[in-house]
């Protein structure tokens, strides 16, 4: 019979201290996700991550307890790159134009990796959020919320339900686009703006 699957994806051991351990965390992780995207699920072991980053083993459990905790730390990789962009954007002069900014950065975040992208769509929607994964989401959620409270954007009537809804129509459409294989920027960019822009009753 097979195991049920964990209820909460398993922490990294330990955070790296030094420039060395650091880089060797950095590979291991790049190695994870070369492995998913060329091959997927189905050949991504922990052998196998160690032997494409060059390290033993050993090292890699050092801090990764197992799979799980490597994928974590994927979601925690590739969620604070779409921070950094997000964060980028919103300092913009105008709501309107932070918004586009933040649509522009979710496509171009989805179109750099798109294999690696939905994957970690599938696994974050598959066990619960740990408290680093969950404090990347948040900020994404928090920075979107400030954006859509500027004064050019139509005043919704719960800002907070606004910001998860047009959070989801931003993430569902594009990650609809990369599940398709979808490569034209932007015709995404365009779509992705047409209904965000429906759903706040502005223009687009």
């Amino acid at each position: 019979m097979a195991e049920p699957p964990p209820q909460q994806r398993p922490l990294p051991r330990k955070s790296p201290r030094q420039a060395r351990s650091a880089e060797t965390v950095r590979a291991i992780v790049e190695a994870a996700a070369r492995i998913l995207e060329q091959g997927g699920l189905g050949v991504f072991t922990t052998n196998a991550v160690a032997e494409r980053a060059g390290v033993s083993i050993g090292s890699l459990y050092q801090y990764f307890p197992g799979k799980e905790a490597l994928i974590g730390a994927l979601i925690v990789r590739e969620t604070s790159l779409l921070i950094a962009d997000w964060e980028a954007a919103s300092a913009a002069t105008s709501g309107q134009d932070a918004l586009a900014g933040l649509i522009e950065a979710a496509v171009a975040h989805q179109l750099r990796r798109p294999s690696l992208a939905r994957l970690i769509d599938l696994e974050e929607a598959r066990l619960p959020f740990d408290h680093d994964t969950r404090r990347v989401t948040d900020r994404l959620r928090s920075i979107l919320r400030d954006v859509l409270s500027g004064t050019d954007i139509p005043p919704q009537p719960d800002l907070d339900t606004a910001t998860q809804d047009v959070l989801a129509i931003i993430r569902g459409i594009v990650d609809a686009a990369g599940e398709r294989g979808e490569q034209d920027h932007d015709r995404l960019i365009a779509r992705v703006r047409r209904a965000v822009h429906g759903y706040l009753g502005g223009s687009a």
